[in-house]
């Protein structure tokens, strides 16, 4: 079953269930997937519905660091629902271990020796390592071996 038949699935499920925020999220998530289908005139594969994912899940991280300094709890609360939802559709990361390993074998094999280096380094690490690992993760293994 793929990614967006599984996504579709649980959506029915929630409409059954009547789990209204559950529903509310994967909705938003089916509309960016069609959005970007329709923008694109294209059909999603399983990686592309997990690079949607990985961006609505930083919008939900920065809408959290947003409303945890404002105080809205509340807001908190929903967002980290939301955030819990979509993560649940992920595959398994990539531990801080396994990336740091994967960037120094990156930056050995493409030849890289300082922090000038780092946009020939992501470009590499990001083909590699899309959906496997958080960016944000990937983006600090790679400044800490470039500064080496």
């Amino acid at each position: 079953m793929s990614l967006k038949d599984q996504i579709t699935e649980d959506m029915k499920n929630a409409m059954r269930a009547k789990d209204a925020p559950r529903l509310l999220t994967i909705r938003g998530l089916l509309a960016a997937c069609k959005q970007r289908e329709v923008d694109e005139r294209i059909v999603l594969d399983d990686a592309a519905i997990v690079s949607i994912i990985d961006k609505l899940i930083k919008q939900r991280k920065d809408s959290i660091a947003q409303f945890s300094s404002a105080g809205r709890t509340d807001l908190v609360d929903k967002e980290t629902a939301e955030l819990q939802v979509l993560d649940g559709y992920l595959p398994q990361r990539l531990s801080a271990e396994e990336i740091t390993a994967q960037v120094q074998a990156i930056v050995a094999e493409t030849g890289a020796t300082g922090p000038g280096d780092m946009g020939k380094v992501m470009a590499a690490v990001k083909t590699k390592l899309a959906g496997k690992a958080d960016m944000g993760l990937v983006s600090a293994a790679v400044k800490q071996a470039l500064a080496r």
